[in-house]
This record gives structure tokens, C-alpha cells and sequence, in this order.
């Protein structure tokens, strides 16, 4: 296929991925009171099942529940409610249409790949949509509850009450909840990246020190807000997703640790050369 033609299938498949957005975008804009109560806005108070799964909990120990809470949100912005209707819907037309848009890019990526090549771009691709689920489901049941809980209810003073716009808390929402949708795909990444010989075990576990620094700066451009609650909790998950990964790489073969510790070596002689 000329350049051309691969563009036009790559456009196939953005626009069959759009049409398939709009569909459920439209089926969520119409359940309104559903989506907003039960999901949207359903961690601004103690109701939420988080929070009443960390009571019971504490009950078990015999230990003070936690208290009772609710944050109020506020909008100033005439068209604001309107638009973020819109801005929901999409989004959660997105996370709904994901497993369609991976088997989309499946369809389109696999007539480049050698047979060796498509069984593990094949099994990667079907775990993607899981692991993008299970990233939702942990930023929208845990990471986004006990960040809005933290800062939601947090003050300097009494005196000053806090009135949270609609705008900021769905900004967090989205942006929370999106972005850990995306960096569960790690184990994914790295699997296909070992099974096409890229990565090994050995590699990652060589370089974990240096893996924790470059999680938390990819904490820090990630997370919406700059506050270092949430870049913990933010932070936590992504190390625990590289330790997954280095449990699903390949092993380094013979050949490859023996270039692995050739490599060493030239690294300290050359340390003790500068020196």
C-alpha cells in the first residue's frame, strides 16, 4: 500500500472510533440525573463506597468511623453546566468505546506484523482494554475520592469556608481518572516490549532505582492538581505498575545477560578511567 492508502485506512478507523463515541456520548447525555447523582457526584459526600467500605472497616478494629463530610460545589460560569454536560458525556463515551478503538488499531497495525510479531501484539491489544478498565476503576473508586476528601475539606483557617467550583472538581475528575486509565497500560507496554526481545526482567530491575525518579517527575506533569497528596497517590500506583511489569517480562536470554555484564564492565572502566 502506498502512504496514502495507509492514511485513508487510518482514517477509517478514527472515523469508525469517533462514530462509536458519539453513540454511547449520546445514550450518557440522555441519562442525565443517572450519570451526574450516581456516578459524577456521588464521592462529595460520606455516602460514597469508599468511604463507607473504610468505616466498616475501622469497625472491625474498634476504631472512631471517620467523620462525616460533604463538599459543596459551586457555579458561576452561565454556560458552564451546559458544557460540562457535554464534556462528561464524551468522556465517558471514551472509557465505554475503548475496547472497539483497541480492536480498531488491532485491525489496522496487524497486516505490518511478521507472524512471530502479531501473537504477542495480538494478546498485548487484549489485555488492553482490562487494564485501562481496572486503571478507570482504580482512579474513580480510590485514587480521586481520597484525594477530593484531602483537599476538598482541607483548611488554613475556620474563618475561611472552602466553595469549590464545578468546573475544578470535573477538571480533577477527568484528568485523575483518564490518567490512570492510560498509565495502566504499562504492564501491557512492557509485556509486548519483552515478547518482541526490546525488554527483559533483568533490564528492569537493573534500572528500578532509576525507575522511581522518573515515576515521580511522571507524577508531578500528570497530575492536575500540584498539590504532593496527589502526587503520592498518584506516584504509589505507577511504582506498583512498574514492579507488575518487571513480573511480566520475559527473563534475558543467555547471550543477552552476557552482553547485560559485558556492558557493566565497560561502564566501571570507564567510571575508574574519569576517576
Amino acid at each position: 500500500m502506498t502512504f496514502w492508502e495507509h492514511l485513508d485506512e487510518l482514517r477509517k478507523v478514527l472515523f469508525h472510533s469517533l462514530w462509536a463515541i458519539m453513540i454511547f456520548m449520546v445514550a450518557i447525555f440522555v441519562c442525565k440525573d443517572f450519570v451526574f447523582d450516581r456516578i459524577i457526584l456521588a464521592p462529595l459526600d460520606s455516602d460514597f463506597v469508599l468511604y463507607r467500605a473504610f468505616n466498616a472497616l475501622l469497625g472491625i478494629f474498634g476504631i472512631p468511623s471517620l467523620e462525616d463530610f460533604k463538599v459543596e460545589l459551586v457555579n458561576i460560569d452561565l454556560a458552564a453546566q451546559f458544557f460540562i454536560h457535554v464534556k462528561i458525556s464524551f468522556f465517558l463515551g471514551l472509557v465505554v468505546a475503548a475496547p472497539y478503538i483497541f480492536y480498531e488499531l488491532w485491525g489496522f497495525l496487524r497486516p505490518a506484523l511478521y507472524p512471530n510479531e502479531k501473537t504477542a501484539v495480538k494478546s498485548a491489544f487484549g489485555f488492553a482494554a482490562v487494564l485501562f478498565y481496572c486503571g478507570v476503576l482504580v482512579g474513580y473508586f480510590l485514587i480521586f475520592p481520597l484525594t477530593l476528601r484531602f483537599l476538598g475539606t482541607y483548611q488554613v483557617s475556620d474563618t475561611v469556608a472552602n466553595q469549590i467550583a464545578l468546573q475544578s472538581y470535573i477538571s480533577m475528575f477527568v484528568g485523575l481518572i483518564f490518567i490512570m486509565g492510560i498509565v495502566f497500560e504499562m504492564p501491557m507496554l512492557a509485556a509486548l516490549l519483552s515478547r518482541l526481545g526490546i525488554i527483559n526482567k533483568q533490564l528492569l530491575q537493573k534500572y528500578r532505582k532509576h525507575a522511581v525518579i522518573v515515576l515521580l517527575i511522571l507524577a508531578a506533569v500528570i497530575t492536575p492538581s500540584g498539590d504532593a497528596f496527589t502526587l503520592f497517590a498518584v506516584g504509589l500506583p505507577l511504582y506498583g505498575l512498574y514492579e507488575v511489569s518487571i513480573a511480566v517480562c520475559k527473563s534475558a536470554s543467555a547471550e543477552e545477560l552476557a552482553d547485560m555484564k559485558e556492558a557493566e564492565e565497560e561502564e566501571k572502566s570507564e567510571g575508574e578511567s574519569a576517576k
